[in-house]
C-alpha cells in the first residue's frame, strides 16, 4: 500500500499539543497530481476511467460553487446560517458517488456534497438554512435523512437503519458521516458498539477536517481516529480524504464488506475545513495563516486537474463546460433560495409529527390565541 504521512502535524503541534503519531494512509493520488499504483485498492477503481475521473472533478467544481455561492447568500441576509465544506469536496464526492441507490445516508449538517450525488435540488439544500422548512427534502425519496444539528446522533440512527435492512436480509447499507469531534460525543462510541456486537451493515464515515469548531484534533485524540475502532472490534481504513479515488475506493471496499455479512467499517477521510465551521464563525481567531496554506497545497480540486492535464483531458472545452455547469447551478440555486415562498406562522406546527399529538395541538391553539391578541389590538387601535 502506497502511504501518505504527517498529514496531521501542522494543526496539533502549533497549539501545544501533542501530535499523533504517523500513520499509514491510502493514498492514489498524491497532492502533485501524480497517480500512485496500489495491488491492494487498484481493483476496487479500475472502472474510472479518465472520463469518469473527470466526472469526478466536475462533481467537485460544482459543490464548491455550491458552497461559495451558499456562503455569498448568508452574507447578503438571504441565509441564517451557513457550514462550509471547502476543501472536503473530495471526501464527500468520493464516498457519495460510491453508493448505490437504495442506501441510506444519515449526515451530519455538512454533507451538501454528498446531497448533491444524492439528487437533492440545489435550493433544497437551503431550505431549513433560510429558515423557511423544518426539512430541506424528504429523506425516502432519496434515502437520505436531512442534516442533523445534534453532534453524532445521525450515528445511533444509521446502526439502527442498518440492524433494521439486517433482519430484513436486504443488501443495501446504512452510511453515516459526522466529524472528529463527533467521536468524543457519547452517541458515537454507543453506535461502534452496537454495530460491532450485532455487525450492523454500516459504515461510519469520519470527515477528520481537523477543528472541532475551535479546538484541534490533536486534543481530542493522541491517537490516529481510524485506530480506535479495532477497539469496538471494526476494521478501520485511514485515508487520504482529499483524493477523491482513494476515498472512492475506501467506500467501495467498505460497502462490499457490509453487503456480504462482513458488518461495519470505520473510514477516517483526512481532510481539512478551510473555511469556517459555519458562516458565525471566524477561524482566524484560532489558527494561523501557514497552517491553512499547507493545506491549499493539497486541495483536493487542483490535484485532480494536474492528473487530468497529464492525461491530456484537461482541455480548455472542459474546463469551459466545466465552468458553465457550475456557474448554472449556482445561479439555480440563488434563483430558487429567494423566490421561496415564505412560510405562514402556523406552518410551524406542520409536519412535526406523522399522526396526531395533543400536545402539539395545545401549543398550536396557544399560538393561534396569542397572535390573534395582536389583531385585536390593532383593531382596538384604530
Amino acid at each position: 500500500m502506497k502511504l501518505l504521512t504527517n498529514e496531521l502535524g501542522p494543526a496539533a503541534s502549533r497549539h501545544g499539543v501533542a501530535a499523533q503519531p504517523q500513520h499509514d494512509i491510502l493514498q492514489l493520488i498524491t497532492s502533485e497530481g501524480i497517480r500512485i499504483p496500489n495491488e491492494e485498492y487498484d481493483r476496487w477503481v479500475e472502472d474510472i476511467t479518465d472520463d469518469r475521473l473527470a466526472g469526478l472533478y466536475e462533481d467537485m467544481v460544482v459543490i464548491r460553487r455550491i458552497d461559495k455561492e451558499a456562503t455569498f447568500l448568508q452574507r447578503q441576509g438571504e441565509l441564517a446560517l451557513w457550514p462550509p465544506l471547502l476543501g472536503q469536496e473530495a471526501a464527500q464526492i468520493g464516498s457519495g458517488r460510491a453508493l448505490r441507490d437504495d442506501d441510506f445516508v444519515f449526515p451530519s449538517y455538512r454533507e451538501n456534497g454528498v446531497a448533491y450525488c444524492r439528487g437533492v435540488k440545489s435550493e433544497d439544500i437551503l431550505r431549513v438554512w433560510r429558515g423557511n422548512a423544518h426539512s430541506g427534502w424528504d429523506p425516502y425519496s432519496i434515502n437520505m435523512a436531512t442534516p442533523q444539528i445534534i453532534i453524532g446522533a445521525q450515528s445511533l440512527h444509521a446502526v439502527g437503519y442498518a440492524m433494521g435492512i439486517k433482519y430484513d436480509g436486504a443488501s443495501s447499507v446504512a452510511v453515516t458521516y459526522f466529524g472528529d469531534g463527533a467521536t468524543s460525543q457519547g452517541d458515537v462510541n454507543e453506535s461502534l458498539v452496537f454495530a460491532a456486537s450485532f455487525q450492523a451493515p454500516v459504515i461510519f464515515f469520519c470527515q477528520n477536517n481537523h477543528w472541532a469548531i475551535s479546538e484541534p484534533v490533536g486534543l481530542q485524540t493522541s491517537v490516529p481516529i481510524a485506530d480506535r475502532a479495532p477497539g469496538f472490534g471494526i476494521p478501520g481504513i485511514r485515508v487520504d480524504g482529499n483524493d477523491v479515488l482513494a476515498v472512492l475506493a475506501a467506500t467501495r471496499v467498505a460497502l462490499d464488506r457490509a453487503r456480504t455479512g462482513g458488518g461495519p467499517t470505520f473510514i477516517e477521510a483526512v481532510t481539512y475545513r478551510m473555511g469556517p465551521h459555519t458562516t458565525a464563525d471566524d477561524p482566524k481567531k484560532y489558527r494561523d495563516d501557514n497552517e491553512l496554506q499547507d493545506w491549499v497545497e493539497k486541495d483536493p480540486i487542483s490535484r485532480v486537474e494536474a492528473l487530468l492535464t497529464r492525461q491530456g483531458k484537461f482541455t480548455d472545452n472542459f474546463q469551459a463546460k466545466v465552468q458553465a455547469t457550475a456557474d448554472r447551478v449556482a445561479a439555480e440555486m440563488r434563483s430558487g433560495c429567494i423566490s421561496m415562498v415564505e412560510p405562514e406562522p402556523m406552518d410551524v406546527f406542520s409536519n412535526v409529527y406523522s399522526s396526531p399529538n395533543s400536545m402539539l395541538d395545545r401549543q398550536r391553539d396557544q399560538y393561534a390565541s396569542y397572535l390573534a391578541s395582536f389583531e385585536a389590538a390593532e383593531e382596538v387601535a384604530k
